[in-house]
């Protein structure tokens, strides 16, 4: 009985932190994708003014861009995965997801979306043969916008892990030393980096112990004499 429950909640867990590295995918390679074509469109079609643009992307937006971003993203994470040996689960680290999604083929996916809404957007009559023709012509150029866009994207994620590690370290060696005011200003340094980081298991384990620590002592009156009660507890919660 005991092992079902515990297969249970490892199971609902699992789906959680899939879940949630969906969304941050979808979320921040929208968000770098959408910048990438943004930037690729004004590079091809330099003599066009700001509001010409807007309204270009705005119609690319309305015949499926949006939705057809959210449908690479996620066809990118599945393939990527198999691609990979993922077969089901969560990505362990940042590494993982990088590789996922560049095996997935993001950039050929993203391709064949543009193609298939310059179409509908030039068949509606929103945009002429000479811009639909264009940007197809310069696709190559918004494509490594694209590309460049998302190393980045990754880069930074990589960069963040290695900031929070070297907080976490110094706030477990304040800890150690049974110093409240270090271990504050570390907690503080990883509540903000946490928040921009992809959502690791074992990362949001470690720090989920880290603020249950924080907290013990915080509410014990910095008093760092915690029963082993309370100690397993904050490993557990």
């Amino acid at each position: 009985m005991q092992n079902n429950i515990t297969n249970d909640i490892e199971i609902k867990n699992n789906i959680d932190i899939e879940n949630k590295q969906n969304n941050f995918l979808e979320t921040t390679l929208g968000k770098t994708i959408n910048t990438g074509i943004d930037i690729g469109i004004r590079a091809i079609l330099p003599d066009y003014i700001e509001e010409q643009i807007i309204d270009i992307k705005d119609n690319l937006i309305k015949y499926g861009l949006k939705d057809g971003i959210k449908k690479s993203i996620d066809d990118a994470i599945n393939l990527g995965k198999s691609a990979i040996g993922i077969i089901s689960g969560n990505f362990e680290n940042i590494s993982q997801m990088q590789e996922a999604v560049k095996s997935g083929g993001i950039i050929d996916n993203i391709s064949s979306l543009l193609d298939t809404v310059i179409n509908r957007v030039h068949s509606n009559g929103l945009i002429n043969s000479t811009v639909a023709r264009t940007i197809k012509q310069g696709k190559n150029s918004i494509l490594n916008n694209v590309e460049k866009n998302i190393e980045n994207t990754f880069n930074n994620q990589i960069k963040a892990l290695s900031y929070t590690e070297k907080y976490i370290q110094n706030w477990k060696n304040y800890f150690e030393n049974k110093n409240f005011n270090g271990m504050e200003k570390e907690y503080n340094k990883i509540k903000k980096e946490i928040n921009y980081l992809a959502p690791i298991e074992k990362m949001l384990n470690e720090v989920k112990i880290i603020e249950n620590l924080q907290n013990l002592i915080k509410n014990n009156g910095q008093d760092f004499n915690l029963t082993n009660e309370q100690l397993e507890l904050a490993e557990k919660l």
